[in-house]
């Protein structure tokens, strides 16, 4: 398949530009499928437009077609994936641009599902379409890099979430005034709500019990926004500790699910007549400990693409040791608080942490607080 590579024209970057903004309203709607967003373009006009919404089943150069209609033939259309060749709940969009007379095609990025990579742009080049690959990719590569990891590795892509302070710290030392329950926070209210979105981006927020049992947390996703499915609520808690009357316990509605290794009846009863899930897992057979890869594939078989692990200093380390995590977002405030407080790593295994290296940073400004996002793992290359 011959493709034109990164043509790089104005009206090209502005309207796939206007599809990536489409495709950001698909965040928390199209979960498990990608992110998408259509446009469609003639004589410097949109003649329709559209975003996938899983429950509503057209994908988005679907909508953006019905949209159209008869003013859809002679149009470009600026999709940020690739349209998919294969059968699923719909039929295939590159079909469906072909009989909608679409006469150029312009894409931001190839599907990362490596059994039909290519496939759609080679049906369309088959049937006199132009194509054009690669405007805006980084971009859209980001915003479906949940979706790649899944698809191509069949296990939930994890994004490691803290606030610290400068000198790497989670949690006040012990000594401090922390009763459980209470609110200490170390990032600005700006940082707080740009996780609220990060959450609202998510499947799954993950923990583990002895951040529960310390901070007493909720774990939901305060947004605002809607989303076609409630987050799901994870902890890992190998004896089954979670308390009845916890925040977690008292507001689950089939939305939090506890791991452990072993079931008790008289713990696991009260939890579930509350809407708690339990489900034993099995352990690592070096530590004793939940295996990590154990807890992913239960989270993939329940279609959870992305996971934000929101934990403790002990389960951080052991995620990341475990090789799971693909990215890192740490929000960094302006204070110190010493070498006897909560460190963001504290590994209890034999061999102590193994060095992680990071790539492709990037600096956000909060407010007062800066963020920084780095990648561990790239999912598109697995």
């Amino acid at each position: 398949m011959t493709v034109r590579k990164k043509r790089a024209l104005i009206s090209d970057e502005h309207w796939m530009e206007r599809a990536l903004d489409l495709a950001k309203s698909s965040v928390g709607l199209a979960s498990p499928n990608p992110v998408v967003g259509c446009v469609l373009v003639r004589e410097d006009t949109v003649v329709g437009e559209g975003f996938h919404v899983y429950d509503e089943i057209d994908h988005a150069e679907i909508v953006a077609l019905k949209q159209a209609g008869r003013q859809a033939r002679g149009a470009t259309a600026y999709i940020t994936m690739e349209p998919c060749s294969h059968q699923g709940r719909t039929g295939p969009c590159a079909d469906a641009l072909i009989a909608a007379g679409i006469q150029r095609v312009v894409v931001a990025v190839q599907d990362p599902n490596p059994i039909v990579s290519g496939k759609g742009l080679e049906r369309l080049q088959s049937a006199g379409v132009l194509i054009t690959l690669g405007v805006h990719e980084t971009e859209s590569k980001l915003l479906n890099a949940s979706f790649a990891r899944f698809i191509r590795s069949h296990r939930p892509f994890v994004t490691l979430k803290a606030g610290l302070t400068l000198d790497g710290r989670i949690g006040p030392p012990p000594i401090a005034s922390h009763p459980v329950g209470s609110v200490h926070w170390i990032t600005s209210d700006l940082s707080r709500a740009a996780v609220q979105q990060m959450r609202h981006a998510a499947d799954a927020v993950l923990t583990g019990i002895g951040t529960v049992i310390s901070d007493d947390p909720l774990m939901t996703d305060r947004s605002g926004r809607t989303r076609r499915r409630p987050l799901l609520r994870v902890v890992l808690d190998s004896a089954l500790r979670l308390r009845p009357d916890s925040q977690l316990a008292r507001t689950a509605n089939n939305d939090v699910l506890v791991f452990c290794t072993r079931l008790v009846g008289d713990r696991v009863r009260p939890l579930e007549a509350m809407g708690v899930r339990v489900e034993r897992l099995a352990t690592d057979p070096e530590g004793g400990r939940i295996s990590m890869n154990a807890v992913l594939s239960r989270l993939a078989a329940l279609d959870i693409t992305h996971v934000m692990l929101e934990a403790g200093a002990d389960l951080n380390a052991t995620a990341l040791n475990a090789g799971i995590v693909d990215k890192l977002f740490l929000f960094y405030a302006p204070a110190i608080y010493g070498d006897t407080s909560v460190p963001l790593v504290r590994s209890r295994e034999p061999e102590g942490f193994q060095t992680v290296r990071l790539t492709n940073y990037r600096l956000h400004p909060m407010g007062e607080d800066f963020a920084v996002e780095a990648d561990i793992q790239n999912p598109w290359q697995i």
